[in-house]
């Protein structure tokens, strides 16, 4: 972590000096801002502590409810969702305190006797090291107190304003401000009060009920499946032996439950099979009282009994599948003529079933994708077509990830009778495991992801899907990091040159390519980073060397990996990465041995592979996606 470039930090380092907006920022929302987010749950918070990177533009959220979120719906986190935390900085402090998910256990009927159940199956939750980072199962309030922190602690001092509620939305095609939103108070001395404040971008994180969706005239379509479930967190003395595991229990005839266990050591959620849903019935289900839900329970768990102590939260609801046919406010039939104003995330554009665990992940994806985009548009670093790539790309993605929902929903709502295979569930579970741990995502190309033209340098690396880390030595202090966990949700690209054989120092493709990057007028360095800012203040550029740390000199280093920044001209020391010989990146990436070039987004997707000889290439790829400095 580094804190002292611009002076001694003898405070919390998290904590960043004010700029911009966030110096005497005003506690009442002003009449004109750069982006308004609509609603504070996880797509918006992401979104909101993304933008606090960028403390010159005015971002402001809001929310109906009075205060932050005490009770969350959502508690699955996944481990694409824990890689962002490490981006946001507050990875290693959720693990602390979450449940960590290492097996899920299947439970079928007993073949002897069908009333009992007996314990059938247990699969690993990841058998492939897929990630460094854990499934985790943590409040949902949680994850947004932590975004919170991130916000109030960034250069822009961001922080939800509380008790406004979203009325109407109009676009007007004049001024710098051309999104009218009209607020309405919903507490306290505002209550029943109507602001109309202007933005340039809206942001509606707004939930499934989104009145930004219904605004900008976006069509939600649904598919149901008419099988309802009861949900509930609770506290209970039972006899059951896996209470501390996740399961997927199978009745004979009582229905099913998915019984996942929640932090803090003695409280876990059920989602509890109430059968299928009449016609007509589904104003009488919902009213199903958690006396009912219990007793459902306990019939499934046969011979196992549930003595249920404490409810902190329950719920009843109908599987249900949505998905809206656009994320932003232009037509379909207008794709491709106007740029979009108003972004729609998480619920308010995709829904699905809560027990494969993604309503939040996506969400959060959802943001992060589309923050950086803004941010970029705003700081005059992009065209504004760059934000014509969020609805594409998320659109697609939640299309996927509904399609991969219903098989999994569908299979739990099953009695094993039907099933083609007794093994099916589990099965399909392992099959499919990277779909929902959040790593099947990968963007098509565009104007920000090239075609796999150089794949074979770095096929370790595919182009479209997110950058895994793997292990490797900092040159400087010969102390093992994880290359990824560097990454940090700033806004910058990052541009990783994977050395060729030579040593550092002779000459080598390495050492052009350096050279070119520090000296030419094509660099994307040189055309892109403004004159006045540092020059990393656009791209993370890092080294990778194919020896270990004892066989690179720094001194021998081109200077681009050791850029001097802050008002101090500091050099940073963090840059320069040799192989770790425990595990060698460039046989664990499938990286060529003749270097290759690496380029990530700032939402950590991998955007561009190319030869360390392509500098025209390099620079053809940033042409369209940044503007030169003036």
């Amino acid at each position: 972590m580094q804190f002292h470039q611009h002076g001694y930090v003898s405070g919390n380092p998290r904590v960043k000096a004010a700029e911009g907006t966030g110096i005497g920022r005003p506690a009442e929302l002003p009449d004109e801002m750069d982006v308004l987010i609509v609603g504070s749950g996880p797509a918006g918070m992401i979104t909101a502590a993304a933008l606090g990177a960028f403390p010159f533009i005015n971002t402001r959220i809001v929310e109906r409810r009075v205060g932050r979120l005490e009770i969350g719906q959502a508690d699955g986190i996944q481990a694409r969702s824990v890689e962002t935390f490490q981006a946001f900085g507050f990875a290693e402090r959720i693990i602390t305190e979450a449940y960590r998910i290492t097996a899920t256990v299947f439970w079928k009927p007993d073949p002897a006797d069908h009333t009992r159940i007996t314990r059938a199956a247990r699969a690993p939750d990841d058998t492939t090291g897929i990630s460094e980072f854990p499934h985790l199962i943590v409040n949902q309030a949680r994850v947004l107190d932590y975004f919170a922190e991130v916000m109030a602690n960034s250069p822009a001092r961001i922080r939800p304003d509380y008790g406004w509620e979203l009325r109407t939305l109009k676009i007007e095609d004049h001024g710098d401000f051309p999104v009218a939103v009209t607020l309405v108070g919903t507490h306290g001395a505002q209550t029943g009060v109507e602001r109309v404040v202007r933005a340039k971008y809206v942001v509606g994180a707004d939930g499934a009920h989104s009145a930004v969706r219904e605004s900008i005239g976006a069509k939600h379509s649904s598919i149901h499946a008419n099988h309802a479930w009861g949900v509930m967190d609770v506290l209970a003395v039972t006899d059951f032996p896996d209470i501390r595991a996740k399961c997927a229990i199978q009745s004979g005839d009582g229905g099913n439950i998915l019984l996942i266990p929640r932090e803090g050591g003695s409280l876990f959620r059920m989602y509890v099979d109430l059968g299928e849903v009449p016609e007509d019935g589904s104003h009488t289900v919902r009213s199903t009282s958690i006396e009912t839900i219990i007793a459902k329970a306990n019939k499934i768990l046969h011979p196992y009994t549930l003595d249920v102590r404490s409810v902190a939260w329950t719920s009843v609801y109908e599987v249900g599948h949505r998905l809206t046919d656009r994320f932003d406010d232009v037509p379909l039939e207008l794709l491709g003529t106007r740029l979009p104003r108003v972004f729609i995330t998480g619920d308010a554009c995709h829904t699905h079933s809560a027990k494969a665990g993604q309503g939040m992940n996506v969400s959060m994806q959802d943001g992060f994708n589309l923050a950086w985009k803004i941010a970029h548009v705003l700081a005059g670093r992009s065209p504004a077509s760059l934000l014509a790539t969020y609805s594409a790309e998320r659109q697609v993605i939640a299309k996927n990830l509904i399609d991969f929902d219903l098989e999994w929903s569908k299979l739990m709502a099953m009695r094993p009778e039907d099933m083609a295979d007794a093994t099916e569930l589990e099965d399909f579970y392992v099959r499919t495991f990277e779909f929902p741990a959040g790593f099947m995502t990968q963007y098509q190309p565009s104007m920000i992801t090239a075609p796999a033209t150089h794949q074979e340098l770095a096929t370790g690396f595919p182009l479209g899907k997110r950058f895994k880390s793997a292990p490797v030595v900092r040159v400087a202090d010969a102390n093992p990091v994880q290359l990824g966990h560097h990454h940090r949700a700033d806004g910058r690209w990052r541009i990783y040159a994977f050395a060729d054989e030579p040593a550092i120092g002779e000459q080598s493709a390495l050492s052009e390519w350096a050279h070119w990057l520090s000296h030419s007028p094509e660099s994307p360095l040189l055309k892109y980073t403004p004159p006045e800012g540092d020059s990393d203040a656009v791209f993370d550029v890092k080294l990778i060397t194919q020896q270990d740390f004892e066989g690179v000199e720094l001194g021998q280093v081109p200077e681009v990996f050791m850029p001097r920044t802050g008002p101090f001209g500091l050099i940073d020391y963090e840059l320069v990465y040799a192989t770790d010989p425990s595990r060698d990146i460039f046989e664990a990436r499938g990286i060529s041995r003749s270097g290759a070039v690496v380029v990530v987004r700032p939402d950590q997707y991998v955007a561009n592979v190319l030869p360390l000889s392509d500098t025209a290439g390099l620079a053809a790829f940033f042409a369209p996606i940044m503007l030169a400095h003036g």
